[in-house]
């Protein structure tokens, strides 16, 4: 190749950043930005090296073999990206084959560009999800489009629970979403999908596969996430009321938790439609003055103030048994003086039958909240499957 600091590598380096190739991946990041250094012009690190450089850590190369996963990993996206997006591209970035450095190579043939077709194997692993939040959050437009049946927006937009919403901030809809991740079982594409509550980002999967190195090969990023089956249809409920509410649709937002950051809570109105165990980054500013302890197996709801446990039993009903679950509903001030609106629930009947309550004017009128005045209430709801037959309140604080 030329010098590293050659402008066909600057090039290159800047493309693969821009495409957002490395996914969420923090791993990855920091490991392509370390062989991008023009720094290391001139020399190749050493497995050991990266190890300590990019990933901070001592290895024991006889059995540790997280570095060169990631290596793999990200001559994979190279691939990828120079495959689909980037097949156009004049040159392109390599690794090569048992080295830890980035070169680039000038494109042999130029090919037709061409999209990438979906793996074979993520067909089957997909069915049964509610939907895939890929970076497409336009996706959830289309959802919410035509929404739930006309109820009397106007008069529900006016209730105390929704008065001012968007009037003086554009709106956020929050979706709470999940994390998910493949499990290989050390082939050559993931077996199946793994959600699991401690690891909910590709940077908590990269850090505990630093922490079990035994695992590396096995779990791998698919830079994937899932939002269960109540929340979509408590959001397609909703989002005529909220669009409503704020005077347009082009006043409204539609993000998954995984993308919602902490600056955005000072900046608008938000509404989260959603499992409680999804509110993430929301987690705290919803609990920090709650009545209410999210219990250990996410499942539960403790009354600091009684001391009662509430706990869904959705999760193990199968079939078309019946099945309790809990619903949440709450409304409050942000820091900045903007308005929260949470509708949640523990599972599936919970949520929808929540969102059902939140846009029914008689049953937000029975609560006797005072025009954009603080609320927390807690509904006991009764199901079949996943079908809400009812709820009764159980706490409600105002």
């Amino acid at each position: 190749m030329g010098q590293p600091q050659s402008q066909a590598f600057a090039d290159q380096v800047a493309r693969v950043r821009a495409a957002g190739v490395l996914g969420r991946s923090h791993g990855l990041a920091r490991l392509f930005d370390y062989l991008a250094d023009p720094a290391h012009h001139g020399r190749t690190p050493r497995e050991a090296d990266v190890a300590q450089d990019v990933f901070g850590r001592q290895l024991d190369l006889s059995g540790d073999a997280s570095v060169r996963v990631y290596v793999h990993r990200l001559r994979k996206k190279l691939e990828d990206f120079y495959a689909g997006a980037g097949a156009g591209e004049p040159h392109r970035l390599v690794i090569p084959v048992g080295d830890y450095r980035l070169d680039v190579v000038a494109a042999a043939v130029p090919p037709e560009p061409a999209r990438r077709p979906r793996p074979r194997w993520l067909l089957p692993l997909v069915a049964g999800l509610a939907a895939l939040a890929l970076g497409n959050i336009a996706a959830w437009a289309w959802i919410a489009r035509d929404g739930a049946p006309t109820r009397e927006l106007a008069r529900a937009a006016a209730s105390p629970l929704w008065a001012g919403i968007g009037r003086e901030r554009p709106v956020i809809v929050v979706v709470g979403d999940y994390y998910i991740f493949g499990d290989t079982d050390y082939g050559d594409g993931p077996k199946r999908m793994i959600r699991a509550f401690e690891i909910n980002s590709p940077a908590d999967l990269d850090a505990w596969l630093m922490d079990n190195p035994q695992l590396q090969g096995r779990y791998i990023d698919l830079d994937t996430y899932y939002t269960p089956v109540g929340a979509t249809l408590a959001l397609r409920e909703l989002m005529p009321l909220v669009r409503h509410a704020a005077g347009g649709g082009e006043r409204v937002q539609v993000v998954t938790a995984s993308h919602l950051t902490p600056d955005m809570l000072k900046t608008a109105d938000i509404v989260y439609v959603g499992y409680l165990s999804g509110l993430r980054v929301l987690q705290e500013p919803v609990f920090a003055r709650s009545r209410f302890a999210i219990g250990s197996t996410y499942d539960e709801l403790v009354d600091r103030k009684t001391g009662a446990t509430y706990v869904s039993g959705a999760g193990k009903a199968q079939g078309d048994r019946p099945n309790r679950d809990y619903g949440y509903l709450a409304s409050f001030r942000g820091p900045a003086g903007n308005r929260f609106v949470i509708v949640a629930g523990n599972r599936d009947i919970g949520v929808m039958q929540t969102a059902e309550i939140a846009a029914d004017p008689a049953a937000v009128g029975a609560l006797r909240l005072k025009p954009g005045g603080p609320l927390e209430a807690l509904y006991e709801v009764d199901g079949v499957g996943r079908t809400a037959l009812g709820a009764k309140p159980v706490v409600a604080v105002r």
